[in-house]
């Protein structure tokens, strides 16, 4: 579409004014070719005829849209000139209050002059790593593309800050120094990137100075190059100073300062240090009061101070060094004021008593007379002589001021100097950034040489931008493959050759500055000779002491006056020697580096802000002018290598108001600093680029059907355009851009205003209407009614006379009677047959109720019957409960039998091996007995006399056993008393058990006669009950089913016993083959039968109590075997053995019909109970529902049932007690008796083998000895025998006193035997310590019996593992550091780990071993934290372990014993606490730990949702069909962000979180802990989205907060699905939810003011103000936010008190709570899996 054809009706142009540049007016009619005048309507209203050439039409700009004005880049504007980009950056500055815009490549700063919170740490890392389209324009987001660069491309870069003087260039500088500070740590201890932000501090007190412009003015160019290194982390920085303005130190203008360090350094003259400076006030010093004013706003040059000093602390420049550049500084001052007076003409003179000259040369240790001798006379050296020649005032002024600006600018490079030796690091430069703040255009009314070099200066940056800038554009169209054509740019070529080439201005100025008497006249006139062909330079006409040079941004007129002087900067030679020869080693370097650098080698390349270049010879010195040029070729070198960004600082105004835009001011620097031909190079080509996701999204509304159908999205745009611009110049397509010529855009704009609107009038076309036909309707329907009375009313008077009066009074009458009589016949018979309906109803009713009555009267009889009988059948029915409950008791109680006899089986077994084995050693010992008897038949005689003195030894010993053995029996036969009254006692307690049970019986016969003519009366009410009661069979059968299963238990047990007693009877057929053997060897020896009849009788007795054992019981087994099986090993004849083995096979027969009739017993026993069950189910069945009823009283009847459990379980214990007593008593009795005749026998058998070994070994005493030993050993055996029987006896008496305690407990309440039952087993327990006691005695049998009875034990754990302490560091390896959480999570539970641990730690504490436990926690805890930290990343191993860490202090509290912890243990759980250490310090340090791990694994999932929250939150579109899509500048081009991109949306955050929380869940995270984390991770998600809207203007929009509400609907969502809403993470949402609600409310009238005060109560007011003047209306049908009603918000929230900050801390962590949480797991039932490898653990 041609541009003429966009000067249509209501559009809108620019026109030029003379107050404001430009203002806009409304084009008042079409404009078509030929027109001489453009009608148009000015914004007051005028009307206004712009002229028009209708040859050449030069029209005026078209203003954009008012929906692209105020866009982040000029570059989006379709329209592109000067007027729209200064309405641009006015709105934005004035309405929206951001000073940041981009330009394409360039960022343009308007400087607020007032603190704004835009540069917190919190802005900067939201910066941090993000596209620099992606966020509103900021100098963090050119340094952060810049450091990106680098790193990416591996290339070196430049910011290049320029912009007037109180444009804010330092300030710009600085905050980009700072960005790369904090985001490029150097993590060394050095702390480089402090030391660079210190630098400025200095570089401000010693360059910058106030001026009429700005108040901290840069007075030098600047470069600072950051150098990285290969990890991109600052390694130092260099710095190069460009053009000093040194006639600042000895001149300023009103209103203006000398540098800052000179106020400063006055500021501190009372101060103790700068005593011997001898300091006055700066207004007492001439070269620090010339401006007037000594003082600027707001500055406190004495803090200032302090702050200078630190920075050259923190720099590394000591005491000394800043001693010195003070007393420099001092003397400057002094030098000032030293007077100089006429003496005479063309005389100068200074005073020798000049106070202020003594203190110069004092500090700088100069000789006073040379000083005053070379400061009023000059020595020129002739060809024959040197002459010395006085000056006159005016030129000894000037060679001190000269002295004095060389001082400061040696002092100057000095501290640059010493800077940038301070800033380097040792290391190797990898890469850097360089930051150039350097002046920009300048035009005064008056302009000198400084002028001339700073515009000469950005001539050659604005080459280097506009190269740079098409360089770029040719880029973006070699990229997207669109013709490349030649775009005319300016090209500033001309006027740098006019400056430095050869003949030009700076040639022609060195050369004039050579001759001793040249002059600025004849140096101009040389300009004008020369140059006066460039039509770049021209004369004035009204001067010959000026020049003109046309520069890109403007022409500018220098007068020559003063430029010979300042390019030569020359200081007579005579000063120089004199400062040379000071005392003071810091001056004197100053000029001797002069002549040491002029004598170095070539090829050095020089890096300070002065390059000094060889001269020829000392008169011939390099010329300001040349330095300047050689130092900003080497800048134009370093730029040219670098990827330049370019910052473009403008000042608004120049009375340094807020936010105050002048748009003279503005346009004026637009012009110079290069913002202007930017935007012509844009604009000759095609400025405007979507991509097509953005033109499809924006420009949709103008497609078809059938174009918007097509899955092409790409090809859908080039068909909408081809039809929507006919020209296809006016557009290209790219591969993934489409290009626009100017004015494209805003056409399709208004094409798709044009739709819009006419969508609009249509929808309100059809309202209307609608509207309209209702109101029609309405109004029809009423007229008619009107109508309809009016008519009636009408007809009613037509035919209304006194006839038809009569006559109609006159039927009424007739009709009146004729109706009464026809309505009294009809209610006659009415009356009739209701009185007959009446009677028969009262007759059926009364007959009713009477049958009622009597239903009800028989129907009480049978409930008073029934009733009875059902409480009774309920007390049955709870009586047969408690015998079910009884039998079931009794038949765990038969088990625990069953497994005892079976134990006691085992052991006959034993016995039986044992005795076998005793027989084959009795065979050896009898062949040893046959030869000691043939050669003791020789020694008999000998040994007769010591035998009777044994016998009476003997016998005396056998009186005192017989007369203890007496009392023994009288104790036993008491005790035998005292059983059978405890037996008695308890057969009456079981008869008169029986016998209720019997009674019981008869009762339930009764009732069951009862209940049976019961059923048959009320056989017809219950057979609605019959479905119910089947119901009930079908149930209790199934507990039938049940106890016919423990009834099979029980016989299985039966038949267990029936096959250990055949096993007995297998062993017992061993016998018969013993016998034989023993026949055989009583056939060798019948010699020897008399002799042997003792020992067969001590055989028979010892079967004889092994019989006794086996009849007996099982209750003291190992006591009995012990005893007889040292006995057993003393039997010496084999008809004796043949005689206990018959013993032997008689008890095993006897056992044998014990177990038979034990057999029969149960099967009869079961038999009954089986009889009982089905009786008992035939009653249940019918009572079970009336059970139910009584919930109350079956608690009572419950409570009943225990005790009477508790007692019948008791009863059968008592029996089994019983029984063994009286067996314990038989064979104590036999044990006795038995002991009396082994004593005997045995004393004969001694004396026999004794007798035997004298008469074999006569000769041998000492044999003989040996025997009586073993005889005496023998006796020994003996009495120990008689202790453990003693021993055996007071065991007895205490199970006596037990049994006391029965008798008199069962005498009390039956309730207390529970009590007693525990007593019993306490008894039991001492019983088998005993045994095991008597059992360590037998060596020979321990192992087996060992091994056998801890096989046949149930084990009890005590929840403790048992480890070595070599194996603590296999247990730490195994159970930390190699465990993979997955494996553990899904095979077993997820604590386990906690758990084993724990265990470890309770045996430690149990075993009171406080070094091992020590060393175990410390293990735990490192192991823990080297996992953590090796792991750091693994979310899935840092949920684990802090789900276990977690669980593992949970175990160190509930098990300590602390009273608060045992609330909601189990009684074994208080069992097992902790008994011997306090863990409290411990648990301490693992708490640190699991914060330390929480916010760790807050860490990694923060790290993991960041990527998705600002795409998934803000810019995914959630809601269809509702787009906020706007056209995008060049920033957001650069970023390929629609390709080859991972897209999020909300989902991917649920899904995120999801994730998260399944992790949680897996790994048995506590709920409080989950509520915690996901409430951080809300919080991250909330504040990381505000913190984006608060930095996106794009996001600002209404569209956009509902887009944000309907994502926290998504969100609420999600935490319902989870049931994590209790953990008020929703309430973290708040404050975005309430910007989201403020970008959709209204925005215009006072009370709408007043409740965005009162409802967002959660954002401070930075915040509300931030989004108000953000707020960006998608379409023209929304309105901008005015500028007076943000005023009106900010003065309604003027009182509200809060934070200030901009920015949400996304750092904030909330505090973590580690609550208790008992846990019901029962350390004993934990098992350690085989996966784990822990085999080296031992459960106790």
């Amino acid at each position: 579409m041609a541009l003429l054809e966009l000067y249509t009706e209501f559009n809108r142009v620019w026109i030029p004014d003379a107050e404001h540049v430009w203002k806009s007016a409304e084009i008042k009619r079409d404009f078509h070719a030929g027109d001489i005048t453009l009608e148009l309507f000015v914004e007051d209203g005028t009307e206004y005829s712009y002229p028009v050439d209708p040859t050449k039409p030069q029209l005026p700009p078209l203003r954009n849209p008012d929906i692209l004005v105020g866009e982040n880049d000029l570059t989006a504007l379709s329209y592109l000139h000067e007027p729209a980009v200064l309405h641009n950056l006015k709105v934005r500055f004035m309405e929206s209050r951001i000073i940041y815009t981009y330009c394409g490549i360039i960022l343009v700063a308007v400087n607020p002059y007032k603190q704004l919170p835009i540069y917190g740490d919190a802005i900067i890392h939201a910066y941090s790593g993000q596209n620099m389209g992606d966020m509103d324009p900021h100098i963090f987001a050119v340094a952060e593309e810049a450091y990106k660069q680098m790193v990416r491309n591996h290339k070196n870069q430049s910011i290049i800050v320029s912009g007037e003087s109180g444009a804010g260039k330092t300030v710009s500088a600085r905050y980009a120094m700072r960005y790369f500070a904090v985001v490029s740590k150097s993590g060394s201890k050095t702390r480089v990137e402090d030391k660079v932000l210190a630098s400025n501090p200095i570089t401000e007190a010693i360059g910058n100075a106030k001026t009429t412009r700005n108040d901290n003015s840069s007075r030098f160019g600047k470069y600072t190059e950051i150098s990285f290194d290969k990890r991109y982390r600052i390694i130092g920085a260099n710095m190069r100073t460009y053009l000093l303005e040194k006639s600042r130190v000895v001149f300023q203008a009103d209103n203006e300062r000398n540098y800052h360090i000179f106020y400063q350094l006055c500021s501190c003259a009372h101060l103790p240090e700068f005593k011997e400076l001898r300091l006055l006030s700066a207004d007492k010093f001439k070269y620090t009061c010339l401006g007037g004013d000594i003082t600027i706003e707001g500055v406190d040059d004495e803090k200032d101070m302090e702050e200078t000093r630190r920075t050259f602390s923190l720099l590394g420049l000591k005491e000394d060094f800043q001693s010195d550049v003070f007393k420099v500084l001092a003397a400057i001052l002094h030098l000032g004021n030293v007077e100089i007076r006429n003496s005479g003409e063309d005389k100068s003179s200074v005073s020798s008593s000049d106070p202020h000259l003594a203190v110069f040369c004092e500090l700088l240790g100069v000789s006073a007379g040379e000083l005053v001798r070379w400061l009023c006379h000059r020595r020129i050296v002739l060809v024959a002589e040197t002459v010395v020649k006085p000056l006159p005032k005016k030129q000894a002024v000037n060679a001190r001021d000269a002295l004095a600006k060389q001082i400061y600018a040696h002092l100057f490079d000095c501290i640059i100097n010493r800077i940038n030796t301070a800033l380097q690091v040792p290391g190797k430069q990898h890469a850097f950034i360089g930051v150039l703040d350097i002046y920009g255009f300048e035009t005064f009314d008056i302009n000198s040489f400084e002028q001339f070099c700073i515009n000469y200066a950005n001539e050659k940056l604005q080459q280097q931008f506009n190269l740079h800038v098409f360089k770029l554009e040719q880029e973006e169209y070699m990229k997207e493959d669109i013709p490349w054509t030649l775009i005319d740019f300016y090209d500033n070529q001309p006027v740098i050759d006019l400056i430095e080439a050869k003949m030009g201005i700076l040639d022609l100025l060195d050369e004039e500055c050579l001759f001793p008497q040249g002059t600025d006249h004849s140096w101009l006139q040389k300009l004008y000779n020369y140059l006066d062909a460039s039509p770049l330079f021209e004369k004035p006409r009204l001067s010959n002491e000026a020049f003109l040079i046309e520069h890109f941004a403007d022409k500018v007129e220098y007068q020559c006056r003063g430029f010979l002087e300042k390019n030569r900067d020359a200081l007579y030679e005579e000063l120089v020697d004199t400062m040379r020869a000071s005392q003071f080693p810091f001056l004197a370097s100053f000029f001797q580096e002069e002549e040491h650098n002029a004598g170095s080698s070539k090829g050095v390349k020089v890096r300070p802000a002065r390059p000094l270049v060889k001269p020829a010879n000392k008169q011939l010195r390099t010329s300001v002018g040349d330095k300047f040029r050689s130092s900003l070729s080497l800048l134009m070198e370093t730029l040219n290598a670098t990827t330049p960004h370019y910052v473009r600082c403008i000042k608004p105004n120049d009375e340094k108001l807020p936010f105050e835009y002048d748009s003279k001011r503005v346009v004026q620097q637009l012009r110079a600093c290069g913002v202007l031909e930017t935007i012509r190079i844009s604009a000759q080509s095609y400025p405007s680029r979507w991509t097509y996701i953005e033109f499809y999204s924006r420009y949709s509304i103008l497609m078809s059907h059938q174009e918007a159908d097509l899955s092409d999205k790409k090809q859908t745009c080039k068909n909408v355009l081809h039809r929507l611009i006919q020209d296809s110049n006016q557009y290209k397509f790219g591969r993934t851009k489409i290009f626009f010529r100017a004015g494209q855009v805003a056409y399709l704009e208004k094409l798709r205003l044009d739709r819009l609107r006419g969508a609009c009038v249509t929808i309100q076309k059809h309202v209307r209407g609608w509207s309209q036909r209702r109101n029609y309707r309405t109004m029809r329907e009423a007229v008619i009614i009107l109508q309809q009375y009016i008519r009636g009313k009408r007809t009613v008077r037509k035919t209304v006379s006194a006839a038809m009066l009569k006559q109609g009074w006159a039927a009424v009458v007739v009709q009146k009677h004729w109706r009464g009589c026809r309505m009294r016949q009809i209610y006659q018979l009415v009356r009739v047959a209701s009185i007959t309906i009446q009677a028969f109803t009262r007759g059926w009713i009364a007959r009713r109720r009477y049958k009622k009555m009597m239903k009800e009267h028989k129907a009480l009889v049978l409930q008073k019957y029934a009733r009875a009988w059902l409480a009774r059948r309920r007390f049955q029915i709870m009586r047969r409960l408690v015998l079910n409950v009884q039998l079931s008791y009794r038949v765990q109680q038969l088990r625990k039998k069953v497994e005892e006899q079976n134990k006691e089986n085992r052991g006959l077994m034993e016995r039986l091996t044992s005795l076998a084995n005793s027989h084959s050693q009795t065979v050896d010992k009898l062949h040893g007995l046959e030869e000691q008897l043939e050669k003791s038949t020789n020694q008999k005689a000998s040994l007769e006399a010591r035998e009777r003195k044994a016998k009476e030894d003997a016998s005396l010993t056998i009186t005192q056993l017989k007369a203890g053995m007496e009392a023994l029996n009288i104790e036993k036969e008491s005790l035998e008393q005292m059983f059978e009254a405890s037996t008695k006692e308890a057969k009456e307690n079981f008869d008169q058990v029986k016998r209720s049970l019997l009674d019981e019986k008869e009762t339930e016969a009764r009732l069951r006669k009862i209940a049976e003519n019961n059923i048959e009366i009320q056989r017809q009410d219950h057979e609605t009950k019959v479905e119910s009661l089947k119901e009930e069979i079908k149930r209790l059968k199934e507990e039938k089913v049940v106890l016919q299963r423990k009834m099979e238990d029980v016989v299985q047990v039966n038949s267990d016993l029936q096959e250990q007693v055949i096993q007995l009877t297998k062993h017992v057929k061993v016998i018969p083959e013993l016998r034989r053997d023993l026949n055989n060897l009583q056939n060798q020896k019948s010699n020897l039968d008399r002799k042997m009849k003792q020992q067969s009788e001590q055989a028979k007795a010892k079967m004889n109590g092994i019989v006794r054992q086996l009849l007996g019981g099982f209750v003291e087994e190992e006591l009995l075997l012990g005893l007889t099986t040292d006995d057993s090993e003393k039997i010496d004849e084999a008809e004796d053995m043949l005689a206990a083995f018959e013993g032997l096979q008689k008890a095993t027969r006897i056992v044998e019909n014990h177990h038979r009739e034990q057999r029969e017993g149960y099967e009869t026993h079961m038999e009954g109970l089986k009889l009982k069950v089905d009786h008992l189910q035939n009653e249940n069945s019918k009572l079970q529902n009336l059970f139910q009823e009584k919930s109350n009283v079956n608690e009572n009847i419950r409570q009943e049932v225990s005790r009477l459990s508790s007692e019948n379980a008791v009863i059968p214990e008592l029996k089994l007690q019983v029984s063994e007593l009286q067996r314990q008593k038989q064979e104590l009795e036999g044990l006795v008796e038995q002991q009396d005749r082994e004593f005997t026998e045995k004393h004969k058998e001694n004396t026999d083998i004794l007798h035997s070994k004298l008469t074999e070994e006569s000769s041998q005493r000492r044999h003989f000895e040996e025997k009586a030993e073993e005889l005496e050993e023998v006796k020994r055996d003996l009495q120990g025998r008689i202790e453990e029987l003693e021993e055996e006896n007071e065991h007895l008496k205490r199970q006596q006193m037990m049994d006391n305690e029965i008798k008199r407990n069962l005498r009390q309440e039956t309730s207390q035997l529970t009590a007693e039952n525990m007593d019993f087993e306490e008894l039991l327990d001492q019983r088998d310590r005993l045994i095991k006691k008597l059992q360590s005695q037998i060596k020979s049998l321990e192992t087996a019996q060992k091994a056998k009875q801890t096989s046949a034990i149930p084990k009890d754990y005590l929840g403790m593992l048992e480890y070595k302490r070599e194996d603590e560091a296999r247990l730490i390896q195994n159970i930390i550091i190699d465990l993979k959480p997955k494996g553990v999570a899904v095979n077993m539970l997820p604590s386990l780990p906690a758990y084993i641990l724990f265990m470890c730690v309770r045996h430690a504490d149990y075993l009171n071993d406080e070094a091992k436990l020590k060393s175990l926690m410390n293990a735990i805890i490192n192991a823990v934290k080297k996992v953590v930290m090796s792991h750091h990343k693994d979310l899935d191993l840092l949920s684990f372990w802090l789900s276990n860490t977690y669980q593992l202090l949970n175990c160190l509290k509930q098990y300590s014993g602390e009273e608060e912890f045992l609330k909601q243990s189990t009684a074994r759980q208080k069992k097992n606490c902790l008994q011997n250490f306090d863990l409290s310090e411990h648990r301490q340090i693992l708490s640190d730990l699991a914060i330390h791990i929480y916010h760790q694994f807050i860490t990694v999932m923060e790290k993991s949702l960041t990527p998705a929250i600002v795409p998934g939150m803000l810019e995914h579109e959630s809601l269809q069909g509702i787009s906020s899509m706007k056209p995008t500048g060049f920033r957001k081009r650069s970023n390929s962000i629609y390709e080859d991109s991972e897209t999020y949306t909300i989902s991917s955050i649920i899904q995120q979180l999801t994730l998260f929380h399944s992790t949680m869940s897996h790994h048995g995270m506590d709920q409080c802990l989950v509520k915690q984390a996901i409430k951080q991770l809300f919080f991250i998600i909330g504040a990381t989205t505000l913190n984006n809207i608060m930095l996106r203007k794009d996001m600002c929009s209404c569209r956009k907060g509902m887009q944000i509400r309907c994502n926290i609907s998504y969100l609420e969502e999600w935490l319902k699905e989870k049931e994590l809403q209790s953990s008020n993470a929703i309430d973290t949402l708040g404050p975005l939810a309430q910007a989201a609600w403020l970008l959709q409310v209204k925005k215009s009238t006072n009370e709408d003011a007043k409740e965005i005060t009162e409802k967002c109560s959660e954002l401070n007011p930075v915040q509300i103000v931030k989004i108000l003047n953000s707020y960006t209306p998608i379409d023209d049908f929304e309105k901008r936010v005015s500028s007076s009603f943000v005023r009106k918000v900010q003065s309604l929230l003027q009182d509200r008190e809060g934070s200030t900050q901009l920015m949400l801390d996304t750092d904030y962590r909330f505090q973590v709570m580690f609550p208790f949480c008992s846990s019901s797991q029962a350390l004993e039932l934990l098992q350690v899996p085989s996966s784990l490898h822990l085999d080296f653990l031992q459960r106790i």
